[in-house]
């Protein structure tokens, strides 16, 4: 009978894993790092248990550590001092991601460098574009040739894929054209064109200062109700150059993922972003659920099709990879 089959193959931990459909490995996992401006700051952020500001000064130590995991990729994110409308830390060609590309290429040039390729986390009303002063609405064409300099500025910083996040449309085009413009042909972008309006992001915008000052971003970023609209961005953006795919966030998005999945080829990645970080170590630490939950959600995040993640969780699984315990 074809139950004595199924019971056969599940009847050893050599057995399953000989027939396992779906893996993890350490080269799936991209690791995002906040690096501050102002010197000697490791920080923990309140809502993001084990996840760190860090100084540039102090950054070579945690790069350290995510080489000696094997860990192969990260993407930076910066948190500047100072920060104005029209979001000009972004694009100085000494901004704080800027500098942290080159650190650790200095150090590490085998790790893979993203960069995050938006305005929110430098500007002063936290929006991921400039402000029309008369509509107060963020003017989606005005903010394009500040994204393409914020992409050209970090390619010349050493970055090995640009990773805009700010949702303007056209966003992929007006940057692959800069980037082509300048030199850098051979850049890859990964997009953020899935990404939706959602309630996840909390404890990232406490991590990275980057809380819109008034109104929301339900105006650039997808309604989460919509499923089609997700094809739509996928196709635009393809058209436009993008040579990987963000879908964000993950855990409830898993349709999603399988969907573009199933409409394209090009390498998908997943976001499991901070609300979904935060929500999972604040159940393991008040024993709610076994710390085995998080290989769980990322083997699904897989399953649906993605190819990379990334994750906070990052060291965690390179750790637990090492060990053989995923």
């Amino acid at each position: 009978m074809n139950f004595d089959r199924h019971r056969r193959l599940r009847n050893s931990g050599f057995m399953r894993d000989m027939v396992r459909e779906t893996h993890l490995s350490k080269d799936d996992l991209i690791y995002p790092i906040f690096v501050v401006e102002k010197p000697d700051v490791k920080e923990e952020v309140p809502s993001m248990k084990g996840v760190y500001q860090i100084s540039l000064n102090l950054l070579k130590e945690e790069l350290d550590e995510v080489a000696a995991l094997g860990i192969k990729s990260v993407i930076f994110f910066g948190i500047p001092n100072e920060k104005d409308a029209e979001g000009t830390g972004a694009y100085h060609d000494h901004g704080i991601v800027q500098e942290a590309c080159r650190l650790s290429k200095k150090h590490y040039p085998q790790l893979l460098v993203i960069l995050d390729t938006c305005l929110c986390e430098y500007t002063d009303h936290g929006h991921c574009g400039l402000i029309d002063p008369n509509t107060q609405d963020v003017d989606n064409d005005a903010s394009l040739p500040l994204l393409v300099q914020t992409a050209v500025s970090q390619a010349k910083a050493g970055a090995d894929i640009i990773a805009p996040s700010n949702m303007m449309d056209g966003f992929v085009a007006h940057i692959r054209q800069g980037l082509d413009d300048a030199g850098y042909r051979h850049i890859p972008i990964m997009s953020y064109g899935i990404k939706y309006a959602s309630k996840f992001y909390g404890p990232f915008r406490d991590a990275a200062e980057s809380t819109p000052s008034f109104g929301d971003r339900r105006t650039y970023q997808m309604d989460p109700a919509n499923r089609l609209e997700a094809m739509r961005e996928l196709d635009s953006d393809t058209k436009e150059g993008a040579d990987m795919m963000i879908v964000k966030p993950a855990l409830s998005y898993l349709d999603i993922i399988r969907d573009v999945r199933n409409r394209s080829d090009m390498p998908i990645v997943a976001y499991n972003v901070s609300g979904e970080y935060a929500m999972t170590k604040t159940a393991i630490d008040m024993g709610l659920m076994d710390e085995e939950v998080i290989a769980e959600q990322m083997i699904s995040m897989k399953r649906a099709g993605a190819d990379l993640i990334i994750t906070y969780f990052a060291k965690y699984l390179a750790e637990k990879i090492d060990k053989g315990e995923i």
